[in-house]
């Protein structure tokens, strides 16, 4: 009884053993999707929107296709380019990229979902899954101040602008006295 019992146990821990060798060998597929904003008009906010692929597993994926499909056709217009990208395969240590660009005239604050991402590996018949990262919560055509480029110079100016001038002054009136004058430099040569 003992004997099945150890058999059993041994059979266990060998496949055990084998898991994390088979499963080294296999993709990781890592997405990370982002969003950046612009507004080529009034009442108008285009969206750029970008997923990429890194395989940092040891082998290749296979048929990766790349889905966006949180971006509600009522508010969101495709602008350029599609929501979904299929690539034929995606190598150990390789990136992809995939850009498409929306635009929007409604107004209010979306939070979009990840991208889906499924590839093939050939050791399993079940397609594997992957999710990109996901955005954070889009204020769509929202109000925001106006970007102050040259506000700290303004500041600078307003609070040391007087104390500089004076002192600018002060130095170069001690300049022109300390230094010695050419007329008086010629008249010492001709004695």
């Amino acid at each position: 009884m003992a004997r099945p019992l150890a058999l059993a146990a041994l059979l266990l821990l060998g496949l055990a053993a084998l898991s994390p060798a088979a499963a080294a060998d296999a993709p990781f597929v890592v997405a990370h999707k982002k969003v950046s904003l612009s507004r080529p008009k009034p009442g108008v906010e285009r969206l750029a929107v970008s997923v990429d692929l890194y395989n940092q597993g040891s082998a290749t994926a296979y048929d990766v296709t790349i889905n966006d499909d949180s971006w509600p056709t009522e508010a969101f217009e495709l602008v350029s380019g599609e929501k979904s990208k299929t690539l034929e395969r995606l190598d150990p240590g390789a990136t992809a990229s995939h850009t498409f660009v929306l635009e929007t005239k409604a107004q209010g604050r979306f939070q979009g979902s990840p991208a889906i991402i499924t590839y093939r590996v050939p050791t399993k018949t079940a397609l594997q899954e992957a999710y990109s990262t996901p955005i954070f919560p889009l204020d769509i055509l929202a109000e925001r101040p106006p970007e102050m480029k040259f506000e700290w110079a303004k500041r600078l100016v307003a609070k040391y602008g007087a104390l500089v001038s004076v002192v600018s002054l002060v130095g170069g009136f001690i300049y022109l006295v300390a230094s010695p004058s050419k007329s008086s430099a010629k008249s010492k040569k001709r004695r």
